[in-house]
């Protein structure tokens, strides 16, 4: 590979992030983006209009000190001055305008980056929130993609105004000597480097430390949140993870101020270098000024142009090298908005049955987590007919809940197939599939919004009416509850936010179930959501969802086995495989596993 194609092979990539992320800008707000652009444009062209009025200023001061005519001096200055005073109100009109575009562009950029995140993370398969991979990707394209685009068009548009300025500077300069341009331009390249090799090296450390800087995050999070409130206080953990995080933070900490140290030093030599180059120059303008070949106004002039070159010229540095840090930490956003699905799309997808006529049919059916060893469940085969009640009981970890995965379109089988009226579950559209189920889950969200958003999230529609939620309520047996609240259904429930109000662990298992029953669905599933409960609630909520469900297929999946004595049939699962199958009086009388678990259940209830 010769050096140029080397070159080549790292700007493409550069010039295609940073197209991308031109094009995230421009997509959030192409009005606003062309005013930055104009904004910038007026603003690079402002300080050749005041240097060449200084020049003129000076000039006329000093003809004026010649001449015995006042007035005419007096005329002229007081126009050049009014001139100054024209371009100094522009540049304050500018920069306001600028800095108002700047920061209202920058508000949508970020709600566009966010809403760009938030679309990929619920497209994406269940299995990636599962990996420890996935999830230091995340945190990258959390903490790097809201702010990136609108640092790269600030960089790009910082860059178009001070090479215009530069441009305009260069003319100026061009006048004096040519030779004066590279000689800037080669005093400002060290600085350059040293901010690529400074971009270079944050990059790879913090795409290193991401999994620490992510463990700090979470201890953060288990130490100022409600969610592990309880046991802190309770074990008294707020010292041993405060310990943590300051470990964890301490080590970033530490390694950063040791990069910083470094780059200071490196960036002071880089700048020693550009400081006698410019300094050089000065001596140059003063000794032509010393043998009359200048004028005073053209020793202020060339010594401001020479002065706004340089910092033009570090400006220009300061934006490419930020363009390319930029560029390096938004490839995490591209990492993670180029993941794709593992779960195939049909080309050709088949319409899902309405009603479903034959059932479910799980032939042979295996799944291996990706990234495990072990074998979540194996050969799993069994049938479900339309409007039958069945029931998955065993330990748990036996690999109950894995099936209602598989079924919902979360995994697709390493072996075998499921089957819904004879055709493949991967035939379908993956949205009607998860359409036609619905359930209350063992990690049931309680969503901290009103009592009737709580329930309406249970369908698709944006604007479900109060009496099909109540009527929900009421099948579900909480619409007393919520009645008694504060503001009825417009209550807020949860203490995440100010008048919240916190429900029982059963109040909140009826609202999931008022959410679930509001769908409408074919398949009812009911996994395991009663583990807090005690067992007259908890044989409440399994008979209401029983009455629920009649006419529907149901799945009820328990490690409590006198919860699911009214199911047609009960599947006992153990160790990722289905060892017997029957009603509950059937399991009894064969003297297996299901017996002797409730057996041994049924002694701490006697």
């Amino acid at each position: 590979m010769t050096p140029m194609q080397s070159i080549l092979n790292r700007i493409r990539p550069f010039l295609r992030t940073l197209r991308d992320a031109l094009a995230f800008v421009w997509q959030s707000s192409p009005k606003l983006a062309v005013g930055s652009i104009a904004v910038r444009v007026f603003q690079g062209l402002l300080p050749l209009v005041v240097l060449y009025l200084t020049k003129l200023l000076i000039d006329a001061v000093t003809e004026g000190l010649k001449t015995p005519s006042v007035e005419a001096s007096l005329t002229s200055v007081t126009m050049i001055l009014a001139g100054l005073a024209v371009a100094a109100v522009a540049s304050a009109i500018l920069t306001v305008v600028g800095s108002v575009i700047s920061k209202i562009h920058a508000q949508v950029v970020t709600d566009h980056m966010h809403t760009l995140l938030q679309a990929k993370s619920v497209e994406v398969d269940l299995e990636y929130y599962e990996n420890a991979r996935y999830q230091d990707t995340l945190h990258r394209a959390q903490q790097e993609a809201p702010y990136r685009p609108t640092a790269i068009l600030n960089a790009v548009l910082q860059f178009g105004q001070d090479a215009v300025s530069l441009l305009a500077m260069a003319g100026i300069l061009w006048w004096l000597h040519w030779g004066v341009i590279p000689i800037l331009m080669l005093a400002a390249i060290p600085y350059f480097f040293v901010r690529l090799q400074q971009s270079n090296k944050l990059f790879a450390w913090e795409r290193e430390r991401t999994p620490l800087e992510r463990k700090a995050w979470y201890v953060n999070m288990l130490l100022t949140q409600a969610t592990a409130a309880k046991e802190i206080r309770l074990f008294d953990l707020g010292f041993r993870l405060q310990q943590w995080f300051q470990d964890a933070r301490s080590i970033l900490r530490r390694e950063r101020i040791a990069l910083e140290r470094r780059w200071a030093f490196a960036g002071l030599a880089a700048q020693i270098i550009g400081v006698a180059g410019v300094f050089g120059v000065y001596s140059f303008v003063a000794y032509r000024t010393v043998q009359g070949v200048l004028t005073v106004g053209d020793l202020v002039m060339y010594f401001m142009a020479i002065q706004r070159a340089s910092g033009f010229l570090e400006g220009l540095g300061w934006s490419m090298s930020n363009l390319y840090e930029s560029n390096l930490f938004l490839t995490t956003l591209g990492e993670f908005l180029g993941i794709q699905s593992h779960l195939p799309r049909s080309a050709h997808p088949k319409p899902f049955p309405q009603p479903i006529k034959q059932g479910i049919r799980f032939d042979h059916v295996s799944l291996k987590y990706p990234h495990e060893e072990r074998v979540a469940i194996k050969d799993f085969s069994f049938m479900i007919r339309p409007g039958e009640h069945v029931a998955f009981v065993g330990a748990n970890g036996s690999g109950k809940t894995t099936l209602v995965k598989l079924l919902c379109r979360l995994y697709d089988p390493s072996g075998g197939c499921i089957t819904i009226d004879g055709v493949d579950l991967r035939d379908y559209p993956i949205a009607d599939v998860r359409g036609a189920i619905s359930g209350i889950f063992q990690d049931f969200v309680k969503f901290q919004l009103s009592a009737k958003d709580n329930i309406a999230l249970g369908v698709r529609s944006h604007d479900v009416d109060l009496p099909a939620v109540t009527q929900a309520a009421k099948q579900a047996g909480v619409h007393e509850v919520i009645e008694r609240l504060p503001k009825g259904y417009e209550s807020l429930l949860g203490k995440l936010f100010d008048g919240g109000n916190e429900l029982s662990i059963g109040e909140w298992q009826k609202v999931a179930l008022a959410r679930a029953v509001l769908r409408d669905s074919q398949i009812l599933i009911l996994d395991e959501p009663t583990s807090a409960m005690d067992a007259k609630a908890e044989a409440e909520l399994f008979e209401r969802f029983h009455e629920l469900a009649q006419g529907r297929m149901a799945i009820l999946i328990s490690h409590r086995l006198s919860t699911v004595k009214m199911a047609d049939r009960i599947f006992v699962v153990d160790r990722g495989q289905i060892v017997e199958e029957g009603t509950h009086d059937q399991l009894m009388l064969q003297r297996g596993l299901y017996a002797t678990l409730f057996l041994t259940q049924a002694q701490h209830y006697q």
